[in-house]
């Protein structure tokens, strides 16, 4: 096992319900075979339920919440997809500002498929490039980034790196880029 992560706590951001299940646990079990100290965080605690697309999946534990951490508990930050995750997570004052505190603090930032519509609320892509699913495109235009349709988009154009894939098929090439951008 590789340990290029030993030592660095990264922030998993999700809803209680409606996270795309393998947008969560292959980036999670990357960063934990890279050495690093997965964490998942929530809006509420207990359980958040985990989906295949629309079907409900696993359940997992809810480390922290974002009423009580802080960016600065945390080296990096993974904004999983799924359609209702981000939807939820981009009406909830303290989530919002909890993604933004990572780009305020410099920090680098991993978001897959749906989930820079955080980003969007956060007010963070203006003059960036991003790659999402392609329903976003419009919505990341229209705040200011320029959208790509690639499998991995990595930019370094604002205050942190920021890392963007489209969908669960990039997510060899997302999680490759991710761990890149953590290790630094």
């Amino acid at each position: 096992m590789a340990t290029d992560l030993q030592g660095r706590t990264i922030a998993f951001l999700v809803a209680p319900e409606g996270v795309e299940q393998v947008e969560l646990t292959e980036p999670w079990h990357a960063v934990e075979q890279a050495g690093g100290q997965p964490r998942l965080v929530s809006t509420q605690s207990g359980r958040i339920q985990a989906f295949n697309h629309l079907t409900a999946a696993d359940t997992f534990s809810v480390d922290t919440t974002v009423d009580v951490s802080a960016p600065g508990e945390f080296h990096a930050l993974v904004l999983p997809g799924g359609v209702a995750n981000p939807d939820y997570l981009r009406m909830q004052p303290r989530a919002v500002a909890f993604a933004r505190g990572f780009f305020e603090a410099a920090k680098p930032v991993a978001a897959i498929c749906h989930a820079p519509w955080t980003l969007i609320e956060a007010d963070v892509v203006r003059g960036r490039t991003l790659t999402s699913w392609p329903s976003l495109r419009t919505d990341l235009r229209n705040a200011g980034a320029t959208w790509v349709d690639e499998e991995v988009q990595i930019c370094t154009s604002g205050p942190n790196t920021l890392v963007t894939s489209r969908k669960p098929d990039d997510l060899k090439a997302f999680c490759q880029a991710a761990l890149e951008i953590f290790r630094n």
